[in-house]
């Protein structure tokens, strides 16, 4: 009687708000699983390991199988081309999983789920953001993706810091400036929906603690779903920084496109992130804006999951 070996492989994406685990073997996914952030250049060693391995656990738990019996595993991550970042997540990983363990950037679990080995532009727009393309010929190149003291143009963080700041700089344009309450904040003071959104999570009373909260190096990506919010209201500035957001993400694209596809008769782009994923608005003026300079382009409308790419990666990664 012939024994039949089946592999077991495990993909993980793990990203600055959250990190996403899959397993399968050969042919399916047999389990997934959700866990907390695991960038260690936002989160620290400590919590990305437990984030990492609460992941594992979970996925492997749902699919009746011991950590043990992975046969290879990839983790995509922000940071990964530094070695030192790598060799942290995959030491991490390591204390769970046996097997072969490979650790890439973020890009490359997105464009693997996106296009395989084609060509194409992956946006990704989730806590950070970055647009990364590769063409015919194997040539790849990228735009933005700087961090985010000084870039990440688009993301959840940005939206956050951009929708304070807007908000800031449109009470000082207010010809009720200086009256009502100290530090010139009206008792009334609202703007719409957008002020009561962002104080209800961040906990604040007043527009000045608002300001002093954000100048202290905050999380400004948890302010994400408040912008939303306050959009899907009709909150006026929450719009506007929506469609700035969509007007950054349609630049880096389009740099990339014009490095790389823009004699190309078919120029593919798919959009990864939760911005992406939770923000019709940006979804639509994000394409209109890029199609508007690349008639070329071509939009996947779902938002592309790297962790699948991952898995894929880790199954042709087999010991």
């Amino acid at each position: 009687m012939v024994e039949i070996t089946v592999a077991y492989y495990l993909g993980i994406d793990g990203g600055g708000s959250k990190t996403a685990c899959a397993i399968g073997d050969e042919d399916i996914i047999l389990a997934s699983s959700m866990a907390g952030p695991s960038n260690i250049t936002r989160v620290g060693e400590e919590r990305a390991r437990s984030s990492l391995h609460q992941a594992i656990r979970a996925a492997c738990d749902a699919a009746h199988l011991n950590p043990k019996e992975i046969n290879s595993a990839c983790i995509g991550a922000a940071g990964a081309a530094r070695a030192d970042v790598a060799a942290a997540i995959r030491q991490a990983a390591a204390e769970l999983i046996p097997g072969e363990i490979a650790v890439v950037g973020d890009m490359a679990i997105a464009m693997e789920a996106a296009f395989g080995a084609g060509p194409g532009v992956v946006v990704i727009a989730g806590t950070g953001s970055i647009a990364y393309g590769r063409n015919s010929r194997g040539e790849t190149t990228r735009a933005g993706g700087w961090g985010f003291t000084i870039g990440d143009e688009g993301s959840a963080h940005w939206i956050g810091r951009e929708a304070v700041s807007r908000l800031l700089r449109t009470l000082d344009e207010r010809s009720d400036h200086g009256s009502g309450s100290p530090h010139g904040t009206p008792v009334d003071f609202t703007f719409g929906s957008l002020f009561p959104q962002l104080k209800a999570i961040w906990n604040v009373d007043s527009l000045e603690q608002l300001g002093r909260i954000a100048n202290s190096n905050p999380d400004f990506s948890v302010l994400f779903p408040a912008v939303l919010s306050a959009a899907d209201s009709g909150d006026k500035l929450a719009l506007e920084v929506l469609e700035s957001a969509a007007a950054e993400l349609s630049r880096i694209a389009n740099i990339v496109i014009s490095h790389l596809l823009a004699d190309s008769a078919v120029a593919p782009i798919a959009m990864v992130g939760g911005v992406f994923r939770h923000s019709k608005t940006i979804r639509q003026r994000f394409f209109d804006q890029v199609r508007a300079e690349h008639p070329n382009a071509t939009l996947n409308p779902e938002v592309v999951e790297p962790v699948f790419g991952a898995l894929q990666i880790a199954r042709r990664s087999k010991s």
